[in-house]
């Protein structure tokens, strides 16, 4: 993801003469922007997130000001989610906190993002001082990130426990990608800890799901009818884990049509189900924790 991110930056700045690059650096509690979550800002551009939302707007239009101003250097911003708060009201309502710094990135910023994607393994750092600049005691904030490969999540259904275990997975360092096929789901809505959420047609589910060693899904959609389509669309790509949540009954029935259908035993084989640890679990969270134990399973064995 920061590779992704940084040779964004270097296209940008080929046509750009300064970019903002907002890094959310901290957050507490139920914070929308997570640490490590950035937007780069451009006169007529925006790339990333630091968390959505009128904050994330209300950011944006500063970023934007700063671009037709002399050069700044590294300053944070306090965002605070709750109206009742008597400064650095973000406009959100969640609660919980983030710090968000911001950098005046020009062309000589090519030679650190040229550092950066050269070691698959680089810590990029972030302080008043600059990016990637040395650790000092007086450093006034300082965040470090690692370029390495970051987990990724598809959790196919944005209800209860979808939810759930966006939450726990965002303690976790798992990059969060929700996908539901409902319209305005409340859950949907409420999920703070996502770093995208789509609303699509389960008929096309493999075009959203890029095949990756580092792609763990999570099939925990409405009902039998919609495990049944997505499921057959997954059966056979290439994920470092695909799980699904169900009853042992359903599971069952599922697997006994697939292979009636034609499909593969040693494909259906490689399908964790029911999904989670088993602990007996019952609740929303209960569930998510069990999930989560598993992935932290399947990623610690190799």
């Amino acid at each position: 993801m920061i590779a992704a991110f940084y040779n964004k930056t270097r296209e940008w700045l080929a046509t750009e003469d300064r970019l903002v690059l907002m890094v959310v650096i901290a957050n507490e509690g139920s914070s929308p922007g997570r640490k490590g979550f950035k937007m780069l800002v451009s006169k007529n551009e925006m790339f990333g997130t630091i968390g959505g939302g009128i904050m994330e707007h209300k950011l944006v239009e500063y970023a934007r000001t700063l671009l037709s101003k002399p050069q700044f250097t590294p300053f944070v911003k306090h965002q605070i989610h709750d109206k009742l708060a008597t400064k650095d009201q973000s406009g959100m309502i969640c609660s919980g906190r983030q710090t968000i710094a911001f950098y005046d990135l020009d062309s000589a910023f090519v030679s650190t993002i040229d550092a950066i994607l050269a070691d698959a393994n680089a810590k990029v750092t972030y302080s008043n001082f600059g990016i990637n600049t040395p650790k000092t005691a007086n450093a006034e904030w300082f965040f470090g990130e690692s370029n390495a490969v970051i987990p990724k999540a598809y959790i196919i259904g944005g209800g209860h426990v979808g939810l759930a275990l966006s939450e726990v997975l965002s303690l976790l360092d798992f990059e969060i990608h929700v996908l539901d096929h409902r319209e305005n789901l409340n859950t949907m809505q409420a999920n703070q800890f996502a770093a995208t959420k789509q609303t699509i047609n389960f008929e096309t589910i493999e075009q959203h799901l890029p095949e990756a060693n580092d792609s763990y899904v999570i099939i925990m959609s409405f009902g039998y009818r919609t495990d049944d389509i997505i499921i057959r669309r997954l059966l056979g790509r290439n994920f470092k884990y695909i799980g699904l949540l169900g009853s042992k009954e359903k599971i069952a029935t599922l697997f006994k049509n697939l292979l009636a259908d034609g499909y593969h035993q040693t494909d259906i084989d490689k399908v964790f189900a029911p999904i989670g640890l088993d602990i007996k679990s019952e609740t929303a969270h209960e569930i998510a924790i069990s999930v989560a134990a598993q992935l932290i399973k399947i990623k610690n064995q190799t």
